[in-house]
């Protein structure tokens, strides 16, 4: 299991290092240009937050996530993109679809919140799953600790589960059979909270990349296993995220 994961990861890093090249390259003065050659999909998903909503229309997908200043943009140089430090700071590449999926990517999704932080994924879920007849979530970030999923059917919140370094940030619905499948009740061990002595304290436990990347390729499809023979080579859309996405604070009351 171990040389597979590692070999998709080199893939994923590869892509990331060529698309990266190609973006510098193509920078002019005060603007990015992106590719606009159809080609196939590239794996993405490490360190990483994406959509993958059941529909074949990026038109519609785009429109209504309020996506801004879209342009046409290829696989290679959206996925550049999205990785890139400074771009993805505020860019969204919305992807062709595959296998009827269409995938919308970018560390500039809104994440799950915690108690201080206006919860800003929970409505664009709603709103996705009122338009569309299937909406997942997933989020795999180390870096933060952080490792979240959650799956909108027919305009309901089916589940939706996060953790962070503070703990569960999400639990909303009964967890779904395909979580208890990939054994998702025994997290991996990361520390102990609070011990005292050898009976007293928390344990923390938390899911990992891995078991984030298997739910999405039971639930739909694994990034990090697309290739050239995933689809014919097309186009997407890379677009500015939306300034209501911005992270806020919760006001405190007087």
């Amino acid at each position: 299991m171990v040389i597979p994961i590692l070999i998709i990861f080199v893939m994923v890093a590869a892509t990331i290092l060529v698309a990266a090249r190609h973006l510098t390259t193509r920078q002019a003065v005060g603007r990015t240009h992106y590719a606009a050659d159809p080609d196939t999909p590239k794996p993405f998903g490490y360190r990483m937050a994406w959509l993958a909503i059941r529909s074949r229309d990026t038109a519609a997908v785009v429109e209504e996530l309020g996506l801004v200043a879209g342009e046409p943009c290829n696989w290679n140089s959206g996925i550049g993109a999205i990785y890139d430090p400074r771009l993805g700071q505020n860019r969204i590449f919305v992807s062709p679809p595959v296998n009827g999926w269409t995938f919308v990517a970018g560390l500039a999704l809104p994440h799950p919140a915690g108690r201080v932080v206006i919860d800003k994924a929970t409505p664009l879920l709603v709103r996705l799953g009122g338009r569309f007849i299937e909406v997942q979530y997933y989020f795999a970030y180390p870096p933060l600790d952080l490792f979240a999923w959650a799956r909108m059917i027919d305009g309901r919140l089916a589940r939706a589960f996060a953790i962070g370094d503070d703990g569960i940030i999400w639990s909303k619905g009964k967890p779904m059979r395909e979580e208890k499948t990939l054994g998702l009740r025994l997290f991996e061990l990361r520390g102990v909270r609070g011990r005292r002595g050898d009976a007293g304290g928390e344990m923390i436990l938390h899911p990992t990349e891995d078991h984030v990347m298997r739910l999405a390729k039971i639930w739909s499809v694994a990034p990090t296993e697309l290739d050239e023979k995933s689809a014919n080579p097309a186009l997407g859309v890379i677009a500015f995220a939306p300034a209501d996405w911005r992270v806020e604070r919760v006001r405190k009351s007087a």
